[in-house]
């Protein structure tokens, strides 16, 4: 999810450098909802991992 996050990410860049406003900033709100869903879902792993919960079995 991160990958597809920072991909996005490059496009908006990309996209924002060459004068493509609109699909700059498409790309960039779709890199941060990816982000956003990393970051939560990191944490809430992060939490369950430090509590001893084991998800992975």
């Amino acid at each position: 999810m991160l990958k597809w996050a920072l991909i996005f990410l490059v496009i908006s860049i990309v996209a924002g450098a060459l004068g493509f406003s609109g699909i700059a900033q498409g790309a960039a709100t779709i890199a941060r909802v990816l982000f956003g869903l990393f970051l939560i879902l990191f944490i809430l792993f992060l939490i369950l991992i430090l509590t001893g919960i084991n998800v992975f079995s």
